[in-house]
């Protein structure tokens, strides 16, 4: 994380007191907690057990792995319990719809393709790699460490955020069935709660990836009510 000199209040109502508001903040990262480890359900069943993977993006779905790998690196280096968990739960599905993906669609695993798709993911890891070397450094403490590695992966986080919506958007007539609501309705709720927490504790690469989380997860909600919608439309005409 970034070190800041004052931690952000969550404001709860008139007559808040500190330890209101520490709770309340709390409260929102627990939220975000279990809704970051029911994000990916929905999409596993959909991608694993029925096999439809149509309209996801295969950077999308490598950063999916990397991100949270980061993450719980992350979480270890400040003792945040609240990151560690819930990463690892994300590493885990986020591996799982990889998988299906590249199962599914055998043209991902040709070279270029592949390259192409693990470049960005491919960064994240070495940053990781190299700020859990440099934290073993006697001149480098854990929270040193972790605030060169959350501005790492708060600037990733802004790619990151970037392909699958970018994919929707640059071709209207693909096929999206692949492509769980309920997952991307999960993604909004819970970067809606790891914002308002990270602005809680402080933590501005948290607060700062959750908030380009959660504009990223809206429009692929609006792009699917929007195709939703349209397909309905036709179908009743």
């Amino acid at each position: 994380m970034l070190p800041v000199a004052v931690r952000v209040p969550v404001v709860s109502g008139a007559g808040c007191g500190p330890n209101d508001s520490v709770m309340l903040t709390h409260a929102f990262g627990f939220l975000g907690a279990a809704l970051s480890m029911s994000i990916a359900w929905p999409q596993v069943y959909r991608s694993c057990v029925r096999r439809r993977t149509s309209g996801l993006s295969a950077t999308a779905c490598m950063l999916s792995v990397a991100m949270p790998l980061g993450w719980v690196t992350y979480g270890l280096l400040i003792g945040d319990r609240f990151q560690v968990v819930t990463n690892t739960v994300s590493t885990l599905t986020g591996l799982a719809i990889l998988i299906a993906l590249l199962v599914t669609r055998p043209a991902l695993r040709a070279g270029r393709a592949l390259l192409t798709s693990a470049g960005a993911a491919a960064g994240v890891l070495c940053a990781l790699l190299g700020t859990a070397a440099s934290a073993a450094l006697p001149q480098v403490s854990g929270p040193r460490a972790a605030a060169m590695l959350g501005t790492v992966l708060a600037a990733v986080s802004f790619v990151s955020a970037v392909p699958q919506p970018l994919a929707l958007l640059r071709d209207r007539t693909q096929d999206v069935s692949g492509l769980s609501p309920v997952r991307w309705t999960l993604a909004a709720s819970a970067c809606g709660s790891w914002l308002v927490y990270g602005l809680g504790v402080g933590q501005p690469a948290v607060w700062a990836s959750a908030l380009v989380g959660l504009v990223s997860a809206l429009i692929v909600c609006g792009v699917l009510l929007v195709r939703r919608t349209g397909s309905r439309a036709l179908a009743t005409a």
